[in-house]
């Protein structure tokens, strides 16, 4: 039985994960900066320009997540992941110094690059170079540190942001040190993290299952003994070699659309699409709105947003522990009913006008349950059922998928408050997690402990 390097392995999953990390500030940061920036661009009262704010960046994420694919079947994961902290560093500087409505628009476009890129990348890197037996638990990492990104973003904003008093009109808002200055840093601050990223994934191998597939036979023995001593590396070797051999070895998007890449290929794109659309990330994007309509002003609300993100990573240490024990399929199952439930009550506290910490209560609830189960094991998910020669391309997919519905439910989600009011939005969230319940029930099955080709061979049958 191989003895594994779990220091080596941890060491550079962690570095891989700080694209996760990047993911999670950049994409959460707006949300703190959106009090004021709205009102610096004059779009306040447009709700088309502030969904396009808010949701532009998602363009950005669906290139990335289209072209990571090819080109890192390409060129390798692992320079793929450079160019991605390259894209954050240059968007967080641009986004914020830029004093034009259309720039701004631009910079977010180009961090949503380094996002899909990322999103995609991460989890794919950290999935071909674990072990088996602790595969779960090391692809968790790149959720962890999404939530810690997220969580280091609402600091940043809460701590950047001047005290802004109750009943403070736009208008002093707009030339105060938060309306001018404060909003910029805001987006600075993300260039440190990112080029720390960059220089740190210097260090560290490219991927073993990459560079079989380049049969670079001595680098992916060098490596996996590393990780698991000579043994484990002959027989991962082996294994590998086995799974490939007269298959497809060059990447191409064609064969996606064989019979028997159909039903790997479904689970995939719903999963995804369903981690985005059960409806948790509008509380990030949108917080202000949701606890203005609970009854808070400016300065509690962006204390309550570092109470969610504290929530959201506390519960991702409750999946790294259980990914592995309960498995996969249970803790989707959980995530999708909790939510159902969840929704439920969070609609009839809208309805009935009920605000304050109940719906505060609730809305923690919602976030501690997708913390645990659909935020980190979709990830987990996604890098474990594709098969190794399509991996990328199928991720690739999948990824697309889950930034279009991602796109879809920032964009459309003023526009949902709106017409069918808080109440109404959420509970139709509610039915999606419903449906996403029975979709896990009778299509997803457990793959815990399991090499990466024995899940193949069981939900990819040759024809």
């Amino acid at each position: 039985m191989s003895k594994f390097n779990t220091k080596y392995i941890f060491t550079i999953s962690m570095v891989s994960a700080m694209g996760g990390l990047l993911f999670g500030y950049d994409w959460v940061v707006i949300g703190g900066a959106k009090p004021f920036y709205e009102l610096f661009f004059s779009i306040s009262d447009s709700a088309n320009l502030q969904g396009w704010a808010m949701s532009c960046a998602l363009v950005g994420c669906l290139l990335g997540a289209m072209a990571s694919g090819m080109l890192s079947d390409k060129y390798g994961r692992k320079k793929l992941l450079l160019f991605a902290a390259l894209l954050f560093t240059l968007s967080a500087i641009g986004t914020g110094a830029c004093n034009e409505y259309n720039m701004f628009v631009f910079y977010r476009i180009l961090g949503g690059i380094g996002i899909g890129l990322a999103s995609n990348l991460s989890p794919i890197y950290i999935a071909e170079i674990s072990p088996a037996s602790m595969r779960g638990k090391f692809v968790s990492l790149n959720q962890l540190t999404i939530v810690i990104g997220i969580l280091a973003a609402q600091l940043v904003n809460w701590g950047i942001a001047d005290f802004v008093p109750p009943g403070t009109s736009p208008e002093e808002i707009l030339h105060s040190w938060n309306g001018q200055t404060g909003w910029r840093w805001m987006f600075w601050a993300e260039a440190i993290p990112a080029t720390l990223f960059f220089l740190l994934m210097l260090t560290v191998p490219e991927s073993p299952r990459w560079l079989a597939q380049k049969n670079h036979k001595d680098k992916v023995l060098k490596i996996l003994s590393k990780i698991g001593g000579k043994q484990y590396a002959e027989q991962e070797y082996n294994s590998i070699c086995q799974n490939t051999a007269s298959k497809v070895s060059k990447t191409n998007f064609r064969s996606l659309l064989k019979p028997n890449m159909r039903k790997v290929l479904i689970i995939g794109i719903t999963l995804a699409a369903f981690q985005q659309w059960c409806g948790i990330n509008v509380i990030f994007n949108y917080a202000q709105e949701i606890f203005e309509a609970a009854g808070y002003d400016v300065s509690d609300i962006l204390f309550n947003i570092v109470i969610t993100g504290t929530v959201n990573l506390i519960f991702t240490f409750v999946a790294i522990y259980t990914v592995d024990k309960l498995g996969r399929r249970t803790l989707m199952l959980i995530g999708a009913g909790g939510l159902t439930v969840i929704y439920l009550f969070i609609g009839l506290s809208y309805f009935f006008n009920i605000t304050g910490w109940i719906l505060l209560l609730l809305v923690i609830s919602a976030i501690a349950c997708y913390a645990m189960s659909l935020a980190p094991v979709t990830w987990v998910i996604l890098s474990e059922i594709f098969p190794n020669r399509i991996r990328a391309a199928a991720m690739g997919v999948a990824t697309v998928s889950l930034w279009l519905a991602s796109f879809l439910l920032t964009y459309t989600f003023p526009f949902l408050n709106k017409w069918l009011n808080a109440s109404g939005t959420f509970w139709l969230y509610g039915g999606i997690c419903m449906a996403g319940l029975l979709f896990i029930f009778r299509n997803l099955p457990e793959t815990k402990g399991r090499s990466l080709e024995e899940i193949e061979s069981e939900l990819v049958t040759e024809k």
